[in-house]
């Protein structure tokens, strides 16, 4: 028996990955779309006799194609392969899905709606007419999911199969007569013969409405039929339809509305939204060094119990002195020094988690609208730059959603800027050695800093490319809800996972790469580090960084390591000074004995211009990689690495000069 291809197709958000997991289980495969970057993820479920192959596509918000994504979804679902179309919609957010419905039902293809996140409907008092609701959709299965607690799945299969053999139904939107006697006369046109994909009704509004892929295909202008776009009017014909339904099928919401708007009043508001942002991301790394800080304590002290122990057990056991340096200086002191700012790390996951699952972040993508606008870009493609805040990789994989080539590597290019959290042990350390009880606010401003120098260098070049404001943002701001527990600790749990998968790979052999470079040199195994093979690389480059505060080899050699992954710079300094526990208040305080006794001059000023640097110069290697993948440009990518360390290098030594010139 051939097994059913079904499509998951949704708006972005909708939970459509989730409930695609939990039918799939692990049964997955994942690869690329054929000629674009963009992930292909495909499953198999069973429901009874039948095997179904489940294809996971993009988050769309209408078939009409701009961006990679949507281009991706339309081929996928157009396929002649996909036998059926399961349409999964967020329930609390219904009016704004069923636009991508209408346009899925005009394909010809049997479509399944999966209302999604029910469970969120209930709690905020909302009610949906569950025999209405399919009747105004052309009779359509309509089955209540929760993709979270994995209910009404077989529910949901049995609807695929059934509907699979009945076949698709009939047509649901009536756009007048007018409208509907040029659609039959452009269906008459096409017919069987000339069909290239879909049915020939979809081919003939999408004519109608000028869209260029179909127009390519079908030269419907020849008949005189396709006299202009009537885009418009199907759009206002649909959502009017879209108006009637709710009306009748969706009660009890108008309460609702009425208190996100209320909030927005403030949050969005064209003054106050900007500072209101900044205020919350303020305390957002309050909590992050205070509570953090507080937590981290219990790991300094199972660090250095650690610590103790190894060292005395191979002395016991007459390890030789190498083998002891390498394990307690390089591997313990390396990775044992990351994990201890896990509860930093922790923290602020957790907060950008909940403003995220809030509803909060699309705001501030609308607030940020204007002056992203300045820059030549939308406040669209400032939802990058805050994935930045966790990691640059999916950040820069994030500007898939921006409709133009030159958008999306303008992006890429600034995205950077941002400090991931692989930067925040950085800001933490030397904060918390230089600047004492400002340490939360010297920390925050790297933060700042990183969003203003995104934003001017793609003003910058904005203006040297002649152009003006354009792109503006179109998004619906989906109504407050509360931040869903479970959702939040998936999110935090794998974004720690992936830093201590970081820890227990990358930052362990980068920690036996610097312990070896600084424990041999050309006369074999050293004693003294100025006569390692790390020294000589690092003082070959003082000239170079000694304007920018920087002209030490320890901090050049730290810095180069950093390349691998940006917490392998507090590692490396823990390593490089010999500091044991770096990272407890009396670990900072002999490693920055350590760095004076070398440089009795390096103080707060070198230390903002190491965390300035450190900020704004070249990203990790798994960064550097997705920047290549996504622009396809060697050529591009070179380019970004030696903007970022020159654009770095120059903006220390500014800072390092000018404030030498006025604090002496």
């Amino acid at each position: 028996m051939k097994p059913i291809r079904v499509a998951f197709v949704g708006n972005p958000n909708c939970g459509k990955t989730t409930l695609f997991n939990a039918v799939t289980g692990s049964k997955l495969k994942v690869a690329n779309w054929p000629g674009v970057t963009v992930e292909k993820k495909e499953g198999e479920a069973f429901y009874e006799d039948w095997k179904l192959t489940v294809v996971d596509t993009p988050g769309i918000y209408s078939l009409t194609c701009y961006t990679i994504e949507e281009k991706v979804t339309r081929q996928a679902v157009m396929d002649d392969t996909i036998d059926v179309i399961v349409n999964v919609v967020d329930a609390s957010s219904l009016e704004r899905n069923l636009y991508l419905t209408l346009q899925l039902l005009e394909l010809g293809k049997p479509v399944i709606l999966a209302l999604n996140m029910m469970d969120v409907v209930m709690e905020r008092g909302m009610e949906i007419d569950l025999h209405r609701l399919p009747e105004l959709l052309g009779n359509i299965p309509v089955i209540p999911v929760s993709a979270t607690k994995k209910t009404g799945l077989s529910v949901l299969l049995h609807g695929v199969v059934h509907h699979y053999e009945e076949g698709p139904k009939g047509t649901v939107v009536y756009y007048g007569d007018v409208l509907e006697e040029k659609i039959k006369k452009l269906e008459q046109f096409i017919g069987e013969t000339l069909l290239v994909h879909g049915n020939p009704r979809w081919i003939a509004i999408k004519l109608l409405e000028g869209d260029e892929e179909v127009v390519k295909n079908y030269p419907s202008q020849k008949n005189g039929i396709g006299d202009k776009s009537y885009e418009k009017e199907i759009i206002q014909i649909k959502y009017g339809y879209i108006e009637e339904v709710m009306k009748e099928c969706l009660h009890h919401k108008a309460g609702k509305e009425e208190a996100t708007d209320k909030v927005d009043a403030l949050l969005t508001h064209p003054v106050l939204g900007v500072p209101i942002f900044l205020l919350i991301m303020l305390f957002v790394f309050f909590m992050t060094f205070t509570v953090g800080d507080g937590l981290k304590g219990i790991f300094e002290q199972g660090l250095e119990w650690i610590s103790v122990n190894v060292e005395a057990g191979l002395y016991a056991i007459h390890g030789q002195p190498w083998l002891i340096s390498l394990i307690i200086d390089g591997i313990i002191a390396g990775v044992g020094g990351i994990l201890t700012f896990l509860p930093n790390i922790f923290i602020l996951f957790l907060a950008l988690a909940i403003l995220e699952d809030s509803g909060y972040m699309s705001r501030v993508a609308y607030v940020m609208d204007g002056i992203m606008g300045r820059a030549g870009l939308s406040g669209k493609a400032f939802l990058p730059m805050i994935l930045g805040f966790g990691c640059t990789v999916p950040a820069i994989m994030a500007t898939r959603a921006l409709e133009r080539q030159e958008d999306r590597l303008k992006t890429m290019l600034v995205v950077p800027f941002m400090s991931c959290s692989a930067r925040l042990p950085i800001y933490i350390l030397f904060a918390g050695m230089f600047f004492e009880k400002y340490h939360a606010l010297a920390a925050f401003s790297m933060y700042g800093i990183g969003m203003a120098v995104a934003v001017i260098v793609a003003q910058v070049l904005h203006k040297w490319e002649g152009g003006e404001a354009k792109n503006p943002l179109l998004i619906e701001l989906p109504e407050y809800k509360r931040p869903n527990v479970r959702t939040i600790w998936i999110y935090v749990w794998n974004k720690l996972k992936d830093y201590l998968t970081k820890a227990g790979t990358t930052i362990f052999l980068a920690s036996i790469l610097i312990w070896a470079v600084l424990n041999f040199g050309p006369s074999g195994m050293i004693e003294d580090p100025s006569l390692s093979f790390g020294a000589s690389i690092g003082k070959l480059l003082v000239p170079i960084m000694a304007p920018a505060g920087l002209g030490m080899w320890q901090i050049i050699v730290a810095l180069i390591s950093g390349i691998s992954a940006k917490e392998v710079v507090v590692s490396s300094f823990a390593v490089l000074f010999g500091a044991a526990n770096a990272h407890s208040p009396e670990g900072m305080d002999r490693l920055a004995e350590a760095v004076r006794d070398i440089n009795p001059g390096f103080g707060p000023l070198n230390a903002y211009a190491l965390m300035l640097f450190c900020l704004l110069y070249t990203p990790c290697i798994a960064a550097i990689a997705t920047i290549k993948k996504e622009s396809r440009s060697w050529k591009f990518t070179i380019g970004t690495i030696a903007f970022q360390l020159f654009f770095a290098w120059t903006a220390a030594v500014v800072v390092f000069q000018v404030g030498s010139f006025i604090f002496p």
